[in-house]
């Protein structure tokens, strides 16, 4: 039977156990990587230095996480806070489709049907790169992480009702976006 990460928690805080700690961290690395990365435009090497800055900052502030939500929304909290002042500098990037694209058409004769999947996605990006970075946010950590509303709240740092606002104005801006996207040459 596996070890709930509360009892791991309370193993960390009250006897500083390591080994504990590297247990939660195991649990947690794989999808705390895969944001952190993302949230990096993809740069591994970056992705991977945030997700190690996030868990030595985790393990200090452990005592403080209160155990009203889940430890990977407080994670991702976390990783968030520490990527916003190089947002601050800079718009998100996300994936350049366009590269994934002509590499997929140059490796496989048969690839049209990826090349279009990937030429929607890559509308879709650029799309995303047309609203705001709390919009974008939001409505990747709903949709493409499968945070509830609530999670991402925790995760940005602000209300409900911003969160929904920002994924309501996203989405309509990029329905706008899109339904003309396709009439361009």
């Amino acid at each position: 039977m596996s070890i709930t990460d509360a009892a791991l928690i309370e193993r960390v805080v009250k006897r500083q156990d390591r080994h504990a700690y590297s247990q939660l961290v195991l649990r947690h690395q794989s999808t705390v990587r895969q944001w952190t990365r993302r949230l990096c435009n993809g740069d591994e090497a970056l992705g991977d230095d945030l997700a190690q800055e996030t868990f030595i900052k985790a393990y200090a502030a452990l005592p403080a996480f209160r155990g009203d939500g889940k430890l990977s929304t407080w994670l991702y909290r976390i990783a968030f806070n520490l990527a916003a002042s190089q947002w601050r500098r800079q718009q998100p990037e996300w994936v350049d489709w366009d590269v994934m694209v002509e590499n997929e058409q140059e490796g496989d004769d048969n690839a049209l049907t990826m090349a279009d999947q990937l030429t929607q996605t890559r509308d879709l990006t650029r799309a995303m790169k047309q609203l705001s970075a709390p919009q974008q946010w939001a409505i990747e950590l709903c949709f493409a992480d499968g945070f509830s509303h609530r999670e991402v709240a925790d995760i940005m740092g602000v209300p409900v009702g911003t969160v929904k606002t920002h994924i309501l104005r996203g989405k309509q801006t990029l329905s706008r976006l899109l339904a003309t996207w396709g009439h361009e040459a």
